[in-house]
């Protein structure tokens, strides 16, 4: 007797890439269900809620590229998104389609196991229930676990602790002493968002990163409209586009110019602001010639020393490895242009 699987396809993960396989795979006609721990979609945006979280990526591309009658009506405020808007995007996004009906949530995977006799696959839910499918796909991400370091003390500390990854709905940092451990893309946002709140704000940095100005600038109408005409030619260039942030990288060496040039496409890209535009868009070698890396950092380090006005403290923000981490971008971890 043959023994059919309860789905065509189990799909693990509700974020942007468990949405999209779950659309891909109804639209072929085949049965699923998606599983999600979270009580509803998002993904890392759904447990990233800390103070601050922002996308670095703009806007009218952190979307979905196949629906051009929502890339043309669904709104957006500013250059980046921030957390809520992303969840709010998503929500819209399974709702318009239809997909909740194929998910089930506060639900884990336990185990899955390969039957190569049947060609199937069992999959063990934290609910107790096991269920077979054709097909499983995984899509739970790089930022699916909180990472807890390893410090001296920190399971006995007394007073609250929070992981970015796991935020609560509600916290109060009014009247209180915060400290942050760390000082990444997470840690430079959540220092910006609650500095002005709280009674002491402490942070624990290994090593002092190269911060440029976000720029979330707003996104006037006529921006919006001349968008909506190209969004062919605008998916085109980021798809051919070497990291797919909407901007032409840029093909010139830092050596081919002028010292007052170089300056000046710094001082351009500084003021346009965004952390993957400053490193890729201004020279294409920043990334790997010594001496084109120099130059970036030595413009970010006169920055930081402009802005920083405590001598003393300047230094402590100022890196002394080589511009080469992930590229960050603030709303006023260092002062600089106006964002909005």
């Amino acid at each position: 007797m043959t023994s059919y699987p309860d789905f065509d396809a189990v799909v693990v993960g509700a974020g942007f890439g468990g949405i999209y396989m779950c659309k891909k795979l109804v639209d072929q006609g085949l049965s699923v269900k998606l599983i999600e721990v979270a009580p509803d979609v998002g993904g890392t945006w759904y447990w990233n809620r800390y103070p601050g979280a922002m996308s670095d990526t703009p806007s009218m591309l952190y979307r979905y590229s196949w629906d051009l009658e929502d890339l043309q009506q669904y709104p957006w405020e500013k250059q980046y998104l921030q957390q809520h808007e992303v969840l709010a995007y998503l929500r819209h996004v399974v709702d318009r389609h239809q997909l909740r009906q194929h998910m089930q949530f506060n639900t884990e995977m336990k185990a899955a196991t390969w039957d190569p006799d049947h060609s199937t696959w069992t999959v063990g839910l934290s609910s107790g229930q096991d269920i077979t499918s054709r097909y499983l796909v995984t899509a739970i991400g790089l930022l699916s676990k909180q990472n807890y370091p390893e410090i001296r003390g920190l399971d006995s500390f007394k007073g609250e602790m929070y992981h970015t990854g796991s935020w609560p709905a509600s916290y109060d940092f009014k009247n209180k002493r915060v400290g942050v451990i760390g000082n990444g893309s997470t840690g430079v946002q959540v220092i910006t968002a609650i500095a002005d709140e709280v009674k002491l704000l402490r942070s624990f940095q290994r090593h002092p990163q190269y911060v440029v100005p976000a720029v979330n600038r707003a996104f006037p109408p006529e921006s919006r409209r001349d968008i909506n005409r190209q969004w062919e030619d605008i998916w085109k260039q980021a798809k051919e586009s070497m990291f797919g942030f909407g901007f032409e990288e840029s093909q010139t060496p830092a050596s081919s110019v002028t010292a007052e040039e170089r300056e000046r496409i710094f001082e351009s890209a500084w003021h346009k602001g965004g952390g993957f535009n400053f490193m890729f868009g201004t020279f294409c070698d920043i990334s790997y010639d010594e001496v084109a890396n120099k130059e970036a950092a030595d413009f970010i380090k006169r920055k930081i020393r402009q802005i920083v006005k405590d001598p003393v403290k300047a230094e402590k923000l100022i890196p002394t490895e080589h511009y080469a981490r992930r590229p960050l971008c603030d709303t006023g971890y260092h002062p600089g242009p106006p964002n909005g």
